[in-house]
């Protein structure tokens, strides 16, 4: 495997666990016990009988063959595991209990889960399609505590992978599917019980790469255009500029995913953020804290980082401010205003030109005559919610004196559009409430 092997397992991870706690952490949050929303895998016809989710994840993304095209990787997802608390009876044997406790320890009868991950390859292009099974064995482990055992008991699961090719043109169209095989279930315990949880794909080719297809290049455009996923979104997972590694992904990702460094460790919670859910964290009280450590040793860690966590992590929590025109200075973005210039100055108010100059927006750059949709979030006009969803042309971008940017537009199926150009009266948006359109949007092209 490469190094970039080794880069997406990381990102690989997070996907992994992606949504396995959920915010506070504690038992009594009926939300925490809504757990595996991302990547699951139910039985057959658990989602045709409303007790589980669908059974199949499936990809097709292009290959770029250099000599004889080897392909190899995992499927990877959760098992569920039940671990049952039982208190040793006065009489003998076990009792099961909703919460075991020996002096400050406790155990709560809870699910967890355990990783799998099933490898494949390396295979030749020329010998596919292929069929692999996938065979997870179940089993009970009994561990012993003060006061009575802890039961965790998981069920087999069985799936199917399925990998074939297909000519594209001077490309190979590569397609994976992943579909549970189990035995139906009964009822919504069961389902999840038999489900794969979290389920994506880490795929490397040899002699090959894959083509991006969140930025193809023009000439595997339509060839992208054909492709179709299935409860999954594919992007290139190796180092930007790489390509022969991709992580098939049940949530949306971008090519060439990175872990922040300014993250402490995994908190597990789905679209987590950091500072707040470590800040929440530490508001919690001893008695809930030890409830979170008593649901999953996942939780207990959480609780532990977060009791420990020093001023200086902390920080470094509160965020990175990036300097945009760092790497852009001869893109034509806002300039910078030289260094011991006031902004009254009027050498400082030269510097910037409302009509040519540009603001990234997701990587984008908006400049007048770019087309937008328009996502009013954080403003306090309630006029501007009339704007929500609605397309315009971006016809100045300003700066004011404390360094905020704005957007000047106008709304495109306005009749007095132009008018409003023309005496500039624009509607002002900040650049994370405007979404750039790609079609006929010449600053797209390339």
């Amino acid at each position: 495997m490469t190094a970039d092997w080794g880069r997406a397992r990381a990102i690989a991870d997070a996907v992994l666990y992606e949504g396995y706690l959920l915010y506070p952490y504690r038992a009594t949050s009926a939300k925490n016990r809504s757990r595996w929303q991302f990547g699951v895998l139910g039985p057959p016809g658990a989602e045709q009988a409303g007790i589980g989710e669908n059974d199949t994840l499936s990809t097709q993304v292009l290959v770029q063959p250099l000599d004889s095209p080897m392909l190899s990787g995992v499927v990877r997802f959760l098992q569920l595991q039940h671990r049952g608390a039982q208190r040793a009876a006065a009489g003998g044997g076990f009792e099961p209990v909703d919460e075991l406790i020996a002096g400050p320890q406790s155990w709560l009868s809870w699910d967890e889960a355990v990783e799998c991950e099933v490898p494949f390859g390396p295979l030749d292009f020329a010998n596919l399609p292929c069929r692999l099974d996938i065979s997870i064995s179940g089993g009970t482990d009994v561990e012993a505590v003060e006061g009575g055992r802890l039961v965790r008991s998981r069920r087999d699961l069985r799936g199917r992978l399925t990998i074939s090719v297909e000519p594209e043109g001077e490309f190979v169209r590569l397609t994976l599917d992943v579909r549970n095989t189990a035995t139906p279930a009964a009822d919504k315990d069961e389902a999840v019980a038999a489900s794969m949880i979290g389920t994506h794909l880490l795929v490397e080719a040899t002699d090959g790469q894959f083509v991006s297809l969140l930025e193809p290049p023009d000439s595997a455009a339509d060839a992208v255009a054909t492709c179709r996923q299935h409860r999954c979104f594919p992007v290139l997972a190796g180092a930007p500029g790489e390509r022969n590694v991709v992580l098939v992904s049940p949530i949306i990702l971008y090519d060439h995913p990175e872990i922040a460094e300014q993250s402490e460790g995994a908190l597990y919670d789905s679209t987590e953020i950091d500072e707040i859910l470590t800040l929440r964290v530490m508001t919690m009280t001893d008695e809930e804290k030890a409830q979170a450590r008593a649901t999953d040793p996942l939780a207990a860690q959480i609780i532990d980082r977060c009791d420990s966590m020093s001023p200086e992590a902390m920080l470094n929590l509160h965020g990175v401010l990036r300097d945009p025109h760092a790497a852009n200075q001869d893109a034509g973005l806002i300039p910078e205003i030289p260094d011991g210039v006031d902004w009254w100055d009027p050498s400082a108010d030269n510097a910037v030109h409302p009509e040519i100059d540009a603001v990234l927006v997701n990587g984008v750059r908006i400049t007048r005559g770019s087309r937008v949709r328009l996502r009013p979030s954080r403003r306090a006009d309630a006029q501007d919610l009339f704007f929500a969803n609605r397309v315009a042309r971006v016809t100045s971008v300003h700066e004011d004196v404390d360094g905020e940017q704005h957007v000047g537009v106008v709304l495109e199926d306005d009749p007095a559009a132009d008018l409003h150009d023309w005496y500039g009266r624009y509607l002002y948006f900040a650049p994370d409430e405007v979404e750039p359109l790609m079609e006929r949007n010449p600053i797209w092209k390339k």
